[in-house]
């Protein structure tokens, strides 16, 4: 990594892990993207929705960003926002990460909450009308609607370009879909490129996004709850096959990769592994899996990783940890380099 002057410049060569690999040849590889600044792969897409409003005349000097967020797309439009010189408002709910609100609050953004103190029911509905009315009343204001902005699904292309520079192809591509931009946006690149990958789409069991009746659910920044319009950005005509994980099932399997191999990952991320790690044996025979982890653990201690947080809410299950636990003992791959003490 060459010397820099601007943290948007670290965005991006994100490692892939290889968490899992069948005795077939399938592997199941991570996209690692908590090593991008600040810890997420959504600072991809709030760079590049700015830089694209600058270009289109839509955001001027000294402007006023504003955006609907649980947390990790505002975490990047703080960082783009102090580094060219905009104000950014956050309109955010209770739902989302105590950290990722802290953070934001750290980086110089204003948080307007849709809801009181106590109430930590996601409200992305509310979130986004209130967003789009702040913009309209204030001049040289933008609202950057994520979820239906063409830019935010460009803000992956890189990602993709990272990919195949890495492996020879990807014949499964699968991951959380919240505004859809990371997963179609990689998958739009990536069949530009000649690799056309069987794309899996995950979402919360409560979300609408591939049908069925909607729910309350506490995986953070995913999925599309009831009341919510499904965004643009979630491209169906690229989608093979959406699957909805449960919060338990999700969050067992973060908990799980946690003490089993000392990865950290978010809900949602955990989410997408558990929906990989259960058909890894039905995927072909040397099949490359990759699934987008969007963003580390570290940011849900009082939650995913609090086991008060969980047991509370009816979400902690030590038998669906020790199931996953029991797939990660059978699919994990040989150490490449070094030694693993036995068990």
């Amino acid at each position: 990594m060459p010397l820099v002057t601007r943290v948007t410049d670290l965005i991006g060569r994100t490692p892939l892990f290889e968490l899992a690999a069948t005795q077939t040849g399938t592997r199941l590889l991570l996209k690692l993207e908590q090593f991008n600044p600040t810890g997420a792969a959504k600072i991809r897409m709030a760079r590049h929705m700015i830089l694209d409003a600058e270009h289109r005349g839509l955001l001027r000097s000294g402007g006023h960003i504003i955006e609907s967020t649980s947390g990790n797309t505002g975490l990047g439009l703080a960082v783009v926002a102090a580094e060219r010189g905009y104000r950014f408002t956050a309109v955010v709910d209770h739902h989302a990460s105590k950290d990722k609100l802290r953070a934001m609050r750290a980086m110089g953004a204003d948080l307007v909450f849709v809801a009181d103190e106590g109430n930590d029911d996601l409200a992305t509905s509310a979130r986004e009308d209130l967003a789009e009315a702040m913009a309209a009343e204030r001049e040289n204001a933008y609202f950057t609607e994520q979820h239906n902005n063409t830019a935010n699904a460009m803000g992956y292309y890189a990602m993709a370009e990272e990919l195949l520079e890495d492996v020879d192809r990807v014949d499964i591509l699968l991951s959380a879909v919240g505004t859809g931009g990371s997963l179609f946006g990689a998958a739009t690149r990536l069949r530009e490129l000649g690799c056309v990958p069987y794309v899996v789409g995950v979402e919360p069991v409560g979300s609408i996004a591939f049908g069925g009746s909607g729910g309350p659910y506490w995986q953070s920044g995913t999925g599309t709850p009831p009341g919510a319009t499904i965004g643009a950005a979630v491209d169906y005509s690229l989608l093979d096959e959406g699957v909805k994980v449960s919060d338990t099932a999700a969050f067992a399997t973060a908990r799980a990769v946690a003490t089993e191999v000392g990865l950290m990952l978010g809900g949602s991320a955990g989410g997408s592994v558990h929906a990989a790690l259960t058909r890894l044996a039905q995927f072909p025979p040397g099949s490359t899996v990759v699934t987008i982890v969007c963003d580390g653990g570290e940011k849900y201690l009082d939650t995913v990783f609090d086991n008060s947080w969980m047991r509370d809410r009816g979400l902690l299950d030590a038998d669906a940890e020790q199931e996953v636990v029991q797939l990660l003992r059978r699919y994990r791959p040989a150490p490449r380099h070094g030694f693993v003490e036995a068990r």
